[in-house]
C-alpha cells in the first residue's frame, strides 16, 4: 500500500508482473522487467519508494511509485542474493533487509548510502 493509501502493489510470480491497483481495484500499471523473474516480496517505504525482489533472478529492484518503470537495481547475486523472498526498508538504520528462501534461510542487511 502506498503511504497515501491510494495504490496497492501486488506481485504475480508466475507471470513476472508487479500490478499497481487504485483504491477501487482499477489496474493503474503493470510492470515487467527481464531482470526480474519469479517476483516475491514487495515493500513500500514511508517515502513511497517501491522495492521488489525476484527469487529466480536473484535481484532487488527499486520501481517508480506509479509502478511503471525500474529506477535502480539495488542488489544482485554478486551482493550475496540467492533466493530473495522478502524485502523491507528500515528507516531507523537506513538499511534494506532481504529475507531469503535457501538452505540456510539467510537474512541479508544492506546499508543504504
Amino acid at each position: 500500500m502506498s503511504p497515501a493509501g491510494d495504490k496497492l502493489y501486488i506481485t504475480n510470480s508466475k507471470q513476472n508482473k508487479l500490478l499497481t491497483l487504485g483504491r477501487n481495484g482499477t489496474v493503474l500499471s503493470i510492470f515487467m522487467d527481464p531482470a526480474l523473474n519469479w517476483l516475491k516480496g514487495v515493500h513500500v517505504t514511508p517515502a513511497g519508494q517501491v522495492l521488489e525482489c525476484g527469487e529466480a533472478s536473484k535481484t532487488v529492484l527499486q520501481v517508480h511509485s506509479q509502478g511503471s518503470k525500474k529506477l535502480a537495481t539495488l542488489a544482485t547475486q554478486r551482493d550475496g542474493l540467492e533466493e530473495p523472498w522478502s524485502v523491507c526498508y528500515d528507516s531507523y538504520t537506513d538499511s534494506i533487509i532481504v529475507g531469503q528462501f535457501n538452505n540456510n534461510s539467510t537474512i541479508l542487511v544492506y546499508k543504504v548510502k
